[in-house]
């Protein structure tokens, strides 16, 4: 397994003016389609609240203005990094690293319809310096192939091991040996698999996977579950599933089938990519008050991306050729420690004890409040979560023994 031996490259965000135009001109073109009554959001976004941000978008959003608050607040890289099978990629990644020599390596992981831009609020709050005594982290939040401004793979096959694998070998480039994962759950918990324990010493997520204990495969796990009544969260949590397997999963399978066919549509029409993301950003989290801003410039982010839009699609159509997804391929070594911080609005949320058939899960957390996209919507909490895992005292203080990394210039 070949690692980059080049030097990464500052890298700021910079769309070209003509981009721009090209997106106020498609703005003045759209055609918005009809609406039933009584409107609700049980069809998608509403009318009213479409057209009320395209009109933001026209005359009252700024992206470059966005992108300078960006650019001056994260400290952004470009290298390549060369993928068993494929050609290099070059891999765009925010790097936070602590003034604290040995602070723990923390690998950020965004996924769909996420971006780099989701370690946002967290990064300065791990980087920080504490009193308490609690773990610093050197924070790296890579935008994923095809994704934001990373390079996207050029043929097909480029499924989750080679996700991982960009994953492992960028944090190898800096100079993490040892390294932990937060959130990005399929690709993390892909990580431990192919890289735990000796690289990947633990991982934490907000999207746990699980299934029921089963007797003969999971006999103290099964007692435990036989005997223990679901709690109130445990069971809110089931029909939180429920929901989301009946009403609020048809991106998936659309991205899972027929990729390329949706992908005609969000690269030509910047509505139908607002709606087609502010629908998740909406339903995926917990009353969160988005802003005109925040919403436009996580699709802006999709808009100008490197790749553009579709690229990211087809990561789930990848995936669903590996049979990925099932609990049978999910299963990671007890040598690798998992932490789990469960918000009561994410989309998968299943009890302790189904956790624990998959992995050996040392932490879990509950909240009150909180969805998918924890770490933009709850910040504080991921942190302080984080700090209670791996710090003094935690299951998992101490796990990585080796931080020392390249500081690029």
């Amino acid at each position: 397994m070949s690692i980059s031996q080049e030097i990464p490259r500052p890298f700021a965000i910079s769309v070209e003016s003509r981009k721009i135009e090209g997106l106020m001109f498609k703005l003045d073109q759209v055609r918005f389609p009809n609406e039933l009554e009584p409107v609700s959001w049980c069809y998608g976004p509403p009318l009213l609240e479409v057209k009320r941000i395209v009109e933001y978008w026209k005359n009252g959003y700024d992206w470059k203005e966005q992108e300078r608050k960006i650019n001056a607040t994260l400290k952004q890289y470009t290298v390549d990094i060369p993928v068993d099978g494929f050609d290099k990629l070059n891999i765009h990644f925010v790097h936070g690293p602590s003034n604290v020599e040995t602070a723990i390596p923390l690998l950020f992981i965004h996924g769909w319809p996420g971006s780099f831009l989701e370690v946002s609020k967290v990064l300065p709050l791990l980087t920080a310096p504490v009193s308490d005594g609690s773990p610093r982290f050197h924070v790296v939040a890579l935008s994923l192939p095809g994704f934001g401004f990373s390079e996207g793979p050029k043929k097909k096959g480029f499924s989750i091991r080679q996700y991982a694998e960009v994953g492992h070998k960028l944090m190898q480039t800096l100079g993490y040996k040892e390294y932990g994962g937060d959130l990005g759950s399929l690709i993390s918990r892909t990580m431990a698999q192919m890289y735990g324990p000796q690289y990947c010493k633990a991982s934490h997520t907000n999207m746990c996977f699980g299934e029921a204990p089963k007797l003969f495969k999971n006999p103290i796990l099964y007692f435990q579950h036989l005997l223990t009544p679901y709690t109130a969260f445990e069971k809110a949590g089931f029909s939180r599933v429920a929901w989301f397997r009946t009403q609020g999963s048809g991106y998936f399978y659309q991205h899972s089938t027929q990729p390329q066919t949706l992908g005609y549509g969000l690269t030509d029409s910047p509505v139908g990519l607002l709606a087609w993301i502010y629908e998740k950003l909406i339903k995926w989290s917990d009353n969160y008050p988005w802003t005109d801003d925040e919403i436009l410039t996580w699709v802006s982010i999709y808009w100008f991306s490197r790749e553009g839009p579709t690229s990211p699609l087809r990561m789930y159509y990848e995936i669903a050729q590996t049979d990925s997804w099932s609990p049978s391929n999910l299963k990671v070594s007890s040598s690798v420690l998992f932490g789990a911080s469960l918000f009561p609005n994410e989309l998968l949320l299943f009890p302790g004890t189904w956790l624990r058939t998959l992995a050996n899960v040392v932490f879990i957390k509950e909240h009150d409040s909180g969805g998918h996209f924890a770490a933009h919507e709850n910040p504080e909490e991921i942190v302080e979560d984080l700090r209670e895992m791996f710090g003094r005292g935690g299951p998992a203080f101490q796990v990585v023994k080796e931080s020392r990394a390249i500081t690029p210039s």
